[in-house]
C-alpha cells in the first residue's frame, strides 16, 4: 500500500471515529431529552395512599400508552393501605425505595415534617419550568398554604378548601328502621340510632372506623393526631395538651362506652380501612370528611345510598389546605418527568378521569359529554378521587347537578380560617422529643380514640407518658413559634 493511499486510509478511519463519537453524544441527548435510553419511555413509580385494587395494574397500562404518546412516560402505581400508609412510607424513604411520585398531607405521611428532613423535592424551579398549566389550573390558595418555609415541595389536589365533618349512614338501614337522623350532630345524640342497629342486625357494625378515628372536637391541631392543639375560638393562642380538655375527655367517655355496648368493632383500634364494610353494606354510620354533593359520589361509589349530616362547620386548615398532596421524592431518577406527569394530570381530562375512575367501558360508562355511570367492575377499581389530584376535572355522576364545580368554588368562599392558618410548626429543635412523642402515640392514640382503652382507668397514665416523652417540651417550642409567628403576621 503506497504512503498516500495508508494517509488517505488513516484520514478515513479519523472521520469514521469523530462520526461515531458525534452519534454518541446526539444520542445521549435525545436519551437525556426523553428520559430514557433511545425511544424507551421512562417509567415513573407512584406510591400512593388506599386500599390496594385488584384492577390497578389493568388501569396503569392503559395510562401508561396514553402518557407515552404525551409526554413518553410510563407510570407504575403502588398502592399502601390507608392505616399502614405513614408507617410504610417512613420506611421506605428511609431505606431509599425507588419512587418519583408519592402521596403526601397533613394526616397521612406528614407534609411538613418531611419536606423539612429533605423527603421531597423543592419544586419551584420544577413549576416554574414545566408545571406553568397546573399553576393557572390550581387555586393559588392551596399552593400557597401548601409552601414549607416560602417553597413548594408538592402539589396539591384542587379540590375542596375547607375541612367539614360529618356523619355518613347507610341509607338503606335509615329507611329499614324509619330512624330521624335530621337532629344528629354531636357525638351523644348517635346514641339511640346506634342502640337500635345494635339491637336488630348482628352482622351489622353500628359504627364503623379504623385506628385512624378521632372524635371530633372544635380544635386545630399543630401536627394532625398528636396531642397539641388550639381552640378554634381562641382569643389568647394558648396551645393545650388536646387530652386535657374538657370536650376530648367527654368525647372518649362516649366512646367507651359506645366500645362497650358493642357499637364499634373490637378490631377497631388495629384495624388499617373500613374498605370490606363500605363493600359489602354491613355498616350503618361512620364520620368523613365531606364536600359539595358528596353523597352522590358516595352513592355512586359504593352502589347503595349513602346520606350525610353535617357534624362540625366549614373550617379552613393546614390540615384541608394540606389534605392531599403530590410530592416528588427526593431521589427520583426523574423529577423532571415526574413533574411533566403531574402537570398532565392536573390540567388533562382524559388522564385524570383514567386515574380515577378506570377505563371506559370496563369500569364506567359515559352517559353525555359530562356525566358518567360506574360499571359492576368499577369494585375492582374504586379509587379515592381526593389523592389523586384536580378534582374539578373529573366527570360528574349521573345525578349530579351541571354546576358541582361553582357548588365547589361557593363553598371554598364560604369557608372559615382556623386561628392558626399557615402556621407551620418547625420541631428541629425538639426532634427527639417529637420521636418519643409519637412512639407513645402509636401505643395508646387508637386505642383511646376508639373508645378500646377506658379513659377513667388510663388517660391521666396515658398523659403522663407523653409527658414523660417530652410533649411538654415540645408544645412549649410550638408555642414559642406560635407567638412569633403570631406577632409577624399580626
Amino acid at each position: 500500500m503506497s504512503k498516500q493511499r495508508k494517509r488517505f486510509s488513516l484520514v478515513l478511519a479519523l472521520l469514521m471515529a469523530v462520526t461515531l463519537v458525534l452519534s454518541a453524544c446526539g444520542g445521549s441527548k435525545n436519551a437525556s431529552e426523553s428520559g430514557g435510553t433511545g425511544d424507551d419511555a421512562v417509567e415513573l413509580i407512584w406510591y400512593t395512599i388506599g386500599t390496594p385494587q385488584k384492577d390497578v395494574n389493568k388501569v396503569m397500562e392503559e395510562v401508561s400508552k396514553y402518557t407515552k404518546e404525551k409526554i413518553n412516560a410510563t407510570v407504575t402505581m403502588k398502592m399502601v393501605d390507608w392505616g399502614d400508609y405513614p408507617q410504610k412510607m417512613q420506611v421506605n424513604v428511609a431505606s431509599g425505595e425507588p419512587m418519583d411520585i408519592l402521596f403526601t398531607s397533613s394526616g397521612g405521611f406528614d407534609y411538613v415534617q418531611n419536606a423539612r428532613k429533605g423527603a421531597f423535592l423543592e419544586l419551584d424551579d420544577l413549576l416554574a419550568e414545566y408545571g406553568q398549566d397546573l399553576t393557572k389550573t390550581i387555586d393559588p390558595a392551596f399552593l400557597s398554604g401548601s409552601k414549607v418555609d416560602g417553597h413548594n415541595y408538592g402539589i396539591p389536589a384542587n379540590k375542596e378548601l375547607p375541612q367539614q365533618e360529618v356523619w355518613r349512614f347507610n341509607q338503606m338501614l335509615v329507611d329499614k328502621y324509619k330512624l330521624d337522623i335530621s337532629g344528629v350532630r354531636t357525638l351523644d345524640s348517635l346514641e339511640p340510632l346506634l342502640k337500635t342497629i345494635k339491637e336488630n342486625e348482628a352482622s351489622v357494625t353500628p359504627f364503623a372506623m379504623d385506628k385512624n378515628y378521632v372524635p371530633y372536637v372544635p380544635y386545630d391541631y399543630v401536627i394532625q393526631n398528636l396531642p397539641m392543639a388550639i381552640k378554634l375560638d381562641t382569643t389568647d393562642y394558648k396551645l393545650v395538651n388536646i387530652l386535657e380538655t374538657p370536650e376530648m375527655k367527654e368525647a372518649l367517655t362516649t366512646m367507651h362506652k359506645y366500645y362497650k355496648a358493642g357499637y364499634v368493632s373490637a378490631e377497631a383500634a388495629t384495624t388499617g380501612s373500613t374498605n370490606d364494610l363500605t363493600t359489602s353494606g354491613n355498616w350503618f354510620l361512620d364520620r368523613a370528611q365531606t364536600q359539595p354533593l358528596a353523597d352522590n359520589q358516595w352513592s355512586a361509589s359504593y352502589g347503595y345510598q349513602v346520606v350525610s349530616t353535617p357534624a362540625s362547620e366549614a373550617i379552613i386548615t393546614n390540615t384541608s389546605v394540606q389534605g392531599s398532596i403530590m410530592a416528588i421524592s427526593a431521589n427520583s431518577e426523574y423529577p423532571e418527568k415526574a413533574m411533566e406527569f403531574l402537570n398532565l394530570l392536573n390540567t388533562d381530562p382524559v388522564l385524570r378521569n383514567m386515574v380515577d375512575s378506570g377505563i371506559e367501558g370496563t369500569h364506567y360508562k359515559k352517559v353525555d359529554d359530562t356525566h358518567m355511570e360506574n360499571l359492576p367492575e368499577s369494585k375492582n377499581y374504586d379509587m379515592p378521587s381526593y389523592s389523586l389530584g384536580n378534582n374539578m376535572l373529573l366527570y360528574l355522576n349521573s345525578n349530579d347537578p351541571d354546576n358541582k364545580w361553582d357548588e365547589f368554588k361557593k363553598f371554598n368562599a364560604e369557608g372559615i380560617n382556623s386561628p392558626i392558618l399557615s402556621f407551620n410548626f418547625d420541631a428541629s429543635n425538639v426532634s427527639a422529643e417529637l420521636t418519643a412523642v409519637q412512639n407513645v402515640k402509636e401505643q395508646y392514640w387508637a386505642a383511646l380514640m376508639t373508645g378500646t382503652l377506658d379513659p377513667a382507668a388510663n388517660l391521666d397514665q396515658v398523659i403522663e407518658k407523653f409527658n414523660q416523652a417530652g410533649l411538654e417540651k415540645v408544645m412549649a417550642e410550638a408555642q414559642s413559634q406560635l407567638d412569633a409567628w403570631r406577632a409577624e403576621n399580626k
